[in-house]
């Protein structure tokens, strides 16, 4: 009985606090920097320790945290199975577009990445498989040039390798600094992909929050398996541009995983500490066994 008294319950919560009279909690409270995290759906906050260990998704209502393509790769693959691709290819300023270069210097130090696409080949519970893993710390992910390219490489490479491929989306669109360079690379990844497709291989696309503008218009949309982590934002053009070209009001709904969903636009929606395990199972379906 005394023990229970001290026993650590296995994450540890602050419920959020009514701020005025009216229970508003539009302002944030005073969070300490580095040890909390403020949850943006049910505001309650979070010892940050606890949240890495649920995978960054809340433990109160499990809503589900932006995470890198570093942290991403270390949830899917077996552990120091992931051989990273093409990292020489890198962004370029093709248009001379005044402040890019600062930017991808801004972003490659948020992200530790050189580009907002990591590419290569790894194993799911001993089975291979070829993947791209976007990262939408990198200027939201957005696709440019090298973006393409690289995910176009790894879908050459699944194709010559007879592998099945997985790519993980989380986009803003295309960079506008590099104008239709970046609308190019629509084409030539869906091109890709197409003779991936007429080789008899499967493609799984997981789409994450958020996956919106060109990529969901090209390589998000063309698998032959649509996964989603819940309530993703799934889109094309933006809520507000929608509903002044349709002079309607759209649901609230609209564009997450759910809605999404519910129109038969995607596939499933699965959680993020239940996503290996459901890949493995998809893999085994398809055929695939495993490597030693």
């Amino acid at each position: 009985m005394l023990k229970s008294l001290f026993k650590k319950k296995q994450y540890v919560t602050v419920k959020k606090i009514p701020l005025d009279k009216d229970d508003n909690y539009s302002v944030k409270p005073n969070i300490p920097e580095g040890k909390w995290i403020n949850c943006n759906k049910c505001k309650n906050i979070i010892y940050i320790e606890d949240l890495k260990q649920n995978n960054n998704v809340c433990i109160n209502c499990g809503y589900h945290f932006r995470i890198g393509a570093k942290e991403r790769i270390s949830q899917i693959f077996d552990k120091n199975t992931f051989v990273t691709l093409f990292d020489d290819i890198v962004p370029q300023n093709p248009l001379q577009f005044e402040g890019y270069e600062e930017k991808l210097a801004l972003s490659e130090k948020k992200s530790g990445l050189k580009e907002a696409v990591i590419t290569g080949y790894g194993k799911i519970h001993g089975k291979m498989v070829a993947s791209a893993i976007m990262d939408s710390y990198f200027m939201m992910g957005s696709m440019g040039s090298a973006t393409g390219e690289k995910i176009t490489r790894i879908i050459e490479y699944a194709t010559e390798n007879e592998l099945p491929l997985i790519i993980f989306s989380a986009s803003g669109g295309a960079r506008m600094q590099e104008g239709i360079f970046s609308l190019m690379q629509m084409a030539k990844t869906s091109a890709a992909l197409a003779k991936h497709s007429d080789k008899g291989l499967l493609y799984i696309s997981i789409i994450t929050n958020p996956t919106t503008g060109g990529v969901t218009a090209s390589f998000a949309t063309l698998g032959d398996i649509i996964i989603s982590e819940p309530n993703s934002i799934i889109g094309f053009a933006g809520r507000r541009v929608i509903e002044g070209t349709i002079n309607q009001k759209l649901p609230e709904n609209f564009q997450t995983a759910e809605f999404s969903k519910e129109k038969g636009f995607i596939d499933i929606i699965v959680e993020r500490k239940d996503l290996k395990t459901y890949l493995s199972k998809i893999l085994i379906l398809h055929g695939v066994v495993e490597n030693v």
